[in-house]
């Protein structure tokens, strides 16, 4: 078993959904830190909201995604991230230029396989924290493929299929089914 899965992909291709499913499982979850951001964001003056400044964003989610981690790591195994480090560092990069390296450093903090939510148009919803449409969720999409890539991550498509099936998907790919 792995410590740390991260579940990546499309904005709006059941990440969080699955996630609910594992943590209702008994696994250790963590909850998705862009969302996490908007909610605190909306409370306050909004300023490091994505839709008002990206860089900032994307630049707490990565202080945030850390965080996750370091909080996590006596936890046993496995825990599943809802997005995280990488995801957080592929936005800061898209909005400011700032490459990979440069964020991220050498460190490589999830497991492999990292499970990928595919573009899931039938279940894409906007709603007050997802403002962006598919076309961006996709291209966002494609920019998490390539950075995966990059870094030398193996990826697994998730299935479009019910939650629990996706949940034993992933439990059985990590043998913990």
């Amino acid at each position: 078993m792995t410590h740390r899965v991260l579940i990546s992909g499309c904005s709006g291709g059941g990440k969080s959904t699955l996630l609910a499913e594992l943590e209702r499982r008994g696994y250790a979850v963590v909850e998705e830190p862009g969302r996490r951001i908007v909610d605190e964001e909306r409370k306050g003056d909004g300023a490091a909201l994505p839709w008002v400044d990206m860089v900032r964003f994307a630049q707490r989610a990565v202080d945030m995604s850390r965080d996750d981690i370091q909080q996590t790591d006596h936890l046993p195994g496995p825990v599943f991230f809802d997005r995280g480090l990488i995801d957080a560092a592929v936005a800061l990069a898209h909005a400011s230029n700032i490459p990979l390296a440069t964020t991220l450093g050498s460190d490589r903090p999830y497991a492999d396989p990292i499970f990928f939510a595919p573009p899931w148009p039938e279940i894409f919803q906007q709603d007050a924290a997802r403002r962006h449409d598919m076309a961006s969720a996709i291209a966002e999409f494609e920019r998490l493929t390539i950075a995966f890539a990059e870094l030398g991550y193996a990826t697994c498509n998730l299935p479009k299929a019910p939650v629990s099936l996706r949940a034993d998907f992933v439990l059985d790919a990590l043998g913990a089914a």
